[in-house]
Parts: C-alpha cells; structure tokens; sequence
C-alpha cells in the first residue's frame, strides 16, 4: 500500500516531479530535516486516529 501512495505522483505527474526533487536539492539540510519530521508526525497521527476509529 505504501509503495502505490509513494509511487502515484511519480506515475501522475512525472515533469513536476522532477522539478521537486531540483527544488530539493537546493535546500539546505536541516530544512530537509524539518519537513522530513513533520511529514513524519503527520504520518504518525494518521496511523493514531485511524487505529482510535476501531
């Protein structure tokens, strides 16, 4: 399941794909950091609330 979330934008819309991962290359490591553990939490709270409605 997680593979066809993760894999879905690459299938959809290749060229802004691209584009986002130049942008990324340009942004400075702790930034990267950063939105990598909000992106986390977020998960994290999805996964929390899902297991709660149960």
């Amino acid at each position: 399941m997680v593979m066809i979330v993760e894999g879905l934008p690459y299938f959809a819309f290749p060229g802004k794909m691209k584009e986002m991962v130049q942008m990324m290359l340009g942004l400075e490591d702790t930034r990267l950091k950063k939105i990598g553990f909000i992106l986390m939490l977020a998960g994290l709270g999805m996964v929390y609330f899902a297991m709660k409605g149960q």
